[in-house]
C-alpha cells in the first residue's frame, strides 16, 4: 500500500465512522456498536500512521507524501489546494495524535460504561470526528487547509467538553472554550488573509517568506499567527478556558487537554516557523510569554485541590515551555516535548480517571491510600508525575533539559529563569498529589475503592512505557525532520534536574510525612494566587471596564450620535410644519408669491449694476 492510500486511510476512515454513526441513530443509539466501530478506526488510522512513519525513518528529511489538487481557480490559475503533505514533522505528529486517539477510545470503554447507550454511542461520534479533524490538520499542505481543520477541531473540542451539557458548569466551560479559542483564531484568519494578499498564496514556504519580508509584513502576520497559538495552547492570558475545560469526561481531558487539541497550536508554531523565523520581534515575544506562562500556570498549580485542575494548569505550563522554546526559532526543543509531553500527560490524566473512578471525587482530601487498593494506577501515575517533574531518565528530563538549554543558549534569560523555577514547582505540586493521593490518610471514600477494569489499566501501562522510553528516541525523531540532537548532560540540564530532586524532597517533607511541615506562613501567598490571579481578576476586569467601557459608547452612540440624527429629523419636522402654511393650494396665491419674487430678482439685479 502507498503512502496516499495510508494517508486516506488516517484521515478518512474516523470520518466515515462518525459519518455513519450520525446518520444511522441505531449504530449510535445502541451504544457499544457505534463505540467498537470507532475504536476500530482509531486502530485503522494508527497502523496507517504507523506504517507511514516507519516510511519516514527509511528516508529521513524527505516529504514522503506531497499530494494536492486544486481547490479554488481564478482564470485558470489555482488559488488554494487541498491534499496532504507528509514529512518528518507530519508522520510524527500522526502518530501521535493516532496512538493517543486510540488509548484514550480503550480507556473510554471502561470509564464511560455507565451511560446511557445513546450517550454512549455519541460520545464515541465527537471522539472520531476530534481524531479526522486533527488528522487533517496534520497533514494539511498549507494553512488554508490546516485553518479549516484547525476550526473543526475547535467545533469536535466544544462538543466533548460539553458532553453533559445538562450539568450548568458544562456547558459553560464550553462556551468559554468556544469563544476564547474563536477570539484568538480571529488572528489565524486575519494572518493568512495578509499572508494572501503580499504572496498569493496560502503557502508557509521559502518563496512565500521571501516575499512577506520584502513587504514589511513578517512581523504583523507572525504576530497573528501567535495570537492563535496563545488561544489554543492556552498561553497567558488566554489561558482561561483550560482549567475550566475539566468539566467534560476525564478520558476527554486525556484527549484535548494532554496531547492533541492543545498541541496544535505548538504544531502550527513548527510548521509555520519560517513565518515566526523571518522576524526577531515575533520570536521574542513568543519565548517571553511561553517562560512567564510556564512560571505562572506553575504557581497556580500548587495550590489546586481538584487533581483535574492541577493536571490543567500542569498542561499550561508545559506548554509554556513548548511556546518558549519555539521563541528561539529552533523547533527541536519545543517539538520533542510536545512528544513527550503528549504520552505522560495523556498518562496523568487517564490515571486520575481511574483514581476518580474508583474514589468518585475529583478532590484530593477524598483519596488517600490508595497505592495498596490501586496499585497499577498508583505506579503508572507515579511514573507519568515522575515525567513531568523531569527526573533523570525519563522522556520529560531529555526534551525539559534541551529547552533550558536552548533558551539559554539564544540569551534569552527571563524564560531561562521562569523556566528553572517552574522546574522545582513542577516537581513539588506533582510530589504533592503523589504523596496525598497514595499515601496519605485514608478518606472514607478511599476505602472502597478498587483497581479499574483492563480495559482501563492497559491504557496506562502502554502509556507508562512510553513516558519511560521515548526521550531515548530524542536524535532518531530530530533526523526525520533534518534536526540535529545529541543528548548531553549540560550544566543546565543538571541544575533543572537539582531544583526537580529538590522540590520532590520538599514535597515529601510538606505532604508525605507526619507531621509534614508547617506551610500556614504561605497560605496567604496561595489564596492571593487562588483567588487573586484566575477568573476573578479576568472578571473583574470585564465587569468594571470592559462593560464600563461599553456604558459610556453606548450613552455616545444613544445620546450623541441617535442625538444628532434625531435633532436633524426634527428640525426637519419643524420646519417643515411652519412652511406649510404657506402652502394653501389657491393659484391666486401663488401668483402673488410669484409676481412678488420676480420683483425681489429685478430689484436685485437693479441695486447691482
Amino acid at each position: 500500500m502507498n503512502a496516499l492510500n495510508l494517508a486516506c486511510m488516517a484521515l478518512f476512515v474516523p470520518v466515515i465512522v462518525a459519518g455513519l454513526m450520525w446518520l444511522v441513530p441505531p449504530l449510535r443509539t445502541r451504544g457499544r456498536i457505534g463505540a467498537y466501530l470507532s475504536v476500530l478506526a482509531a486502530l485503522a488510522s494508527t497502523c496507517s500512521a504507523l506504517v507511514l512513519f516507519g516510511m519516514q525513518r527509511a528516508a529521513p528529511n524527505t516529504v514522503i507524501l506531497d499530494a494536492q489538487t486544486h481547490w479554488l481557480t481564478r482564470e485558470g490559475r489555482s488559488m488554494a489546494d487541498v491534499g496532504f503533505y507528509l514529512d518528518g514533522v507530519s508522520t510524527s505528529m500522526l502518530v501521535v495524535v493516532c496512538v493517543v486517539a486510540l488509548l484514550v477510545q480503550i480507556f473510554s470503554l471502561g470509564y464511560m460504561a455507565d451511560e446511557p447507550p445513546a450517550a454512549f454511542g455519541r460520545y464515541f461520534t465527537y471522539h472520531s470526528l476530534f481524531l479526522f479533524s486533527m488528522a487533517g490538520l496534520v497533514v494539511a499542505p498549507n494553512l488554508l487547509q490546516l485553518f479549516m481543520c484547525w476550526e473543526l477541531v475547535g467545533l469536535a473540542s466544544y462538543l466533548l467538553i460539553g458532553f453533559y451539557f445538562k450539568k450548568p458548569s458544562a456547558a459553560r466551560a464550553a462556551v468559554k472554550a468556544f469563544w476564547i479559542t474563536k477570539f484568538a483564531d480571529m488572528g489565524l484568519l486575519l494572518g493568512i488573509i495578509i499572508l494572501y494578499t503580499q504572496t498569493g498564496s496560502f503557502d508557509w514556504g521559502p518563496e512565500a517568506i521571501a516575499t512577506l519580508t520584502a513587504s514589511g509584513m513578517a512581523t504583523t502576520v507572525g504576530l497573528l499567527l501567535f495570537l492563535a497559538i496563545m488561544g489554543k495552547s492556552a498561553q497567558f492570558p488566554l489561558h482561561l478556558w483550560l482549567p475550566d475545560a475539566m468539566e467534560g469526561p476525564t478520558p476527554v481531558s486525556a484527549l484535548l487537554h494532554a496531547a492533541t487539541m492543545v498541541a496544535a497550536g505548538v504544531y502550527l508554531g513548527v510548521r509555520a516557523m519560517p513565518v515566526f523565523a523571518a522576524s526577531e520581534d515575533t520570536l521574542f515575544v513568543m519565548a517571553h510569554i511561553g517562560g512567564f506562562t510556564a512560571l505562572f500556570a506553575a504557581c497556580v498549580a500548587v495550590v489546586q485541590t481538584d487533581i483535574k485542575k492541577v493536571l490543567a494548569y500542569s498542561t499550561c505550563s508545559q506548554l509554556g515551555y513548548m511556546v518558549a522554546a519555539l521563541g528561539t526559532g529552533e523547533i527541536v526543543g519545543g517539538y520533542f516535548h510536545l512528544t513527550t509531553h503528549a504520552y505522560f500527560k495523556a498518562l496523568l490524566f487517564l490515571a486520575a480517571g481511574s483514581i476518580i473512578h474508583g474514589v468518585h471525587s475529583n478532590q484530593l482530601q477524598h483519596m488517600g491510600g490508595l497505592f495498596s487498593k490501586m496499585k497499577i494506577t498508583a505506579i503508572t501515575f507515579i511514573i507519568g508525575a515522575l515525567a513531568l517533574a523531569g527526573f533523570p531518565g525519563t522522556a520529560g528530563f531529555f526534551s525539559k533539559d534541551l529547552i533550558l538549554e536552548q533558551l539559554l543558549h539564544a540569551e534569552l534569560y527571563f524564560p531561562y529563569a521562569c523556566g528553572m523555577i517552574a522546574a522545582f514547582l513542577t516537581a513539588f505540586y506533582m510530589g504533592r498529589v503523589v504523596f496525598l493521593a497514595f499515601f496519605g490518610t485514608p478518606s472514607a471514600a478511599a476505602e472502597e475503592a478498587h483497581e479499574s477494569d483492563l480495559a482501563m489499566t492497559i491504557p496506562l501501562l502502554v502509556l507508562a512505557v512510553l513516558s519511560l522510553g521515548i526521550g531515548y528516541f530524542g536524535t532518531s525523531l530530530a533526523g526525520l525532520y533534518g534536526a540535529e540532537y545529541h543528548f548531553h548532560l549540560s550544566p543546565t540540564g543538571l541544575a533543572a534536574s537539582a531544583l526537580g530532586l529538590l522540590g520532590i524532597v520538599m514535597s515529601w517533607l510538606a505532604f508525605g510525612r507526619s507531621p509534614g511541615l508547617n506551610l500556614s506562613a504561605f497560605e496567604p501567598i496561595g489564596n492571593l494566587i487562588r483567588y487573586g490571579a484566575t477568573d476573578r481578576v479576568f472578571k473583574a476586569a470585564y465587569e468594571r471596564i470592559l462593560l464600563g467601557a461599553s456604558a459610556i459608547l453606548a450613552w455616545i452612540d444613544r445620546y450623541i450620535i441617535d442625538g444628532l440624527m434625531n435633532w436633524s429629523a426634527y428640525i426637519t419636522v419643524i420646519g417643515g410644519r411652519e412652511l406649510r402654511g404657506s402652502q394653501t393650494g389657491r393659484i391666486m396665491d401663488y401668483v402673488y408669491f410669484l409676481v412678488f419674487g420676480l420683483l425681489v430678482l429685478s430689484a436685485s439685479g437693479w441695486i447691482g449694476r
